[in-house]
């Protein structure tokens, strides 16, 4: 049998959380599409990987077996990929840079016009993430570096430099009896429904739904959506209000929708991430040097 090395993460991730639950949330992944994936991997080996209870997933002995030799398949494959690529983008002298929307919005230009400087003849190739991925393409190793939005889930296991933050507003509906004030503090949005980022993406959908900082109060989700233009239609269509950066106002505009300042929420915050193997990697390490040098982190 061929095995995805997909499946062999999935496999390694449930493994290591012995929750079904917790492994989807670090893998951006929906619960069923999980299970079935564990499924697939169980049926192509003829062995039961799992036990399957109430408390969680613990393993069988075929899962022990095949967890004592997945870690280090997984780390030689991703070593092979990861200097395949490395080679194919030096000669083609491309860094590939993953941002997911507002990232960085219009700090990106001078960012990408200065690594130009620093290194003739390279191009930053930019690759827009989809929000179900908040590590704008690290995780999968689709990317070299990335701008991101703090915080997000993984972050844990990547070099990250916090460059600068901004205000969160709140994007709604023109029609929205809120869209007449000046400024919304933010408990007035409390009972609002919210368009959220997709459940798998833990942290990060929690935090641009603030749902640390709601003294308690249950968040009501009436959208999820994974890219901006979903987003802006469901809220201009009256399924939620969203916070969103300041610079969102400048960069993600929709007839019917509108931006406010929002009191009483913290501000969001933009980095610069990247792999712990790209530390000695000199291409990748000017890239973070002139995000550094460009904006620094306030």
């Amino acid at each position: 049998m061929d095995v995805d090395t997909r499946l062999l993460r999935y496999f390694a991730a449930v493994a290591e959380e012995g929750s079904l639950t917790r492994a989807a949330e670090r893998l951006f992944v929906s619960q069923p599409a999980l299970t079935k994936q564990i499924r697939q991997l169980e049926a192509g080996l003829g062995a039961e990987l799992f036990t399957r209870s109430r408390t969680g997933m613990t393993l069988t002995e075929p899962g022990r077996a095949l967890a004592q030799r997945v870690p280090a398949l997984l780390d030689g494959w991703e070593a092979a990929r990861r200097e395949t690529r490395t080679a194919a983008n030096r000669a083609a002298r491309v860094l590939r840079v993953g941002f997911i929307a507002s990232a960085a919005n219009e700090a990106t230009q001078p960012i990408v016009a200065e690594f130009a400087r620093r290194r003739p003849g390279w191009r930053a190739e930019m690759r827009q993430a989809a929000w179900s991925d908040p590590t704008a393409g690290l995780a999968d190793s689709d990317v070299d570096v990335a701008l991101v939005r703090l915080p997000f889930p993984g972050q844990d296991a990547l070099r990250v430099t916090d460059l600068f933050g901004e205000p969160r507003w709140v994007a709604l509906p023109e029609a929205h009896p809120l869209a007449a004030r000046d400024t919304i503090p933010f408990h007035d949005l409390w009972d609002e429904p919210f368009v959220a980022a997709p459940a798998e993406t833990g942290r990060w959908r929690e935090y641009w739904l603030a749902a640390d900082e709601r003294d308690g109060h249950p968040v009501h989700v009436g959208a999820v959506t994974e890219q901006p233009d979903d987003w802006l239609s469901a809220i201009a269509n009256g399924y939620g209000v969203a916070l969103a950066p300041r610079s969102a106002a400048r960069f993600y505009t929709r007839p019917g929708v509108v931006y406010r300042p929002v009191t009483g929420v913290s501000p969001s915050r933009v980095g610069v991430a990247w792999a712990p193997v790209d530390d000695a990697n000199p291409v990748v390490q000017d890239f973070v040097r002139c995000c550094r040098e460009t904006h620094t982190a306030t």
